[in-house]
């Protein structure tokens, strides 16, 4: 694969990112702050949207975020079972797609990077 080509996939590969990080948003984690069971159980926000993230991370990796949730750094993270609890297959199988895409984007960031300074 050459340098171009790479540049390419990772950035059709943020684009299609962007577009299932807005309708997550837009479709999902609307619906769960406007639930008052789940309203402050979306992990910490950083910067604005990044709720969307720790749903994200907690609907992918449950088993993960259920092991994390038992640290000091809890509240960092949304609560797995209670977003299970009020999340649709469809609402799932974005945070997957999203999630999946995201850590595509990271590893492909990295890929480009070496790539790039091994041509040089």
């Amino acid at each position: 694969m050459t340098v171009l080509s790479i540049a390419e996939l990772w950035l059709g590969t943020i684009f299609i990112a962007a577009i299932l990080y807005i309708s997550l948003g837009q479709i999902t984690v609307r619906k769960l702050r406007k639930n008052p069971e789940t309203k402050n159980e979306l992990g910490a926000e950083f910067a604005s949207g990044w709720d969307i993230v720790n749903v994200a991370q907690a609907l992918t990796f449950p088993f993960l975020i259920r092991k994390f949730n038992k640290t000091r750094l809890a509240f960092l993270y949304a609560d797995p079972d209670l977003l299970i609890k009020h999340t649709n297959k469809l609402d799932r199988v974005l945070s997957i797609s999203f999630y999946g895409m995201l850590i595509v984007v990271g590893v492909l960031s990295i890929v480009l990077a070496l790539v790039e300074g091994m041509s040089k």
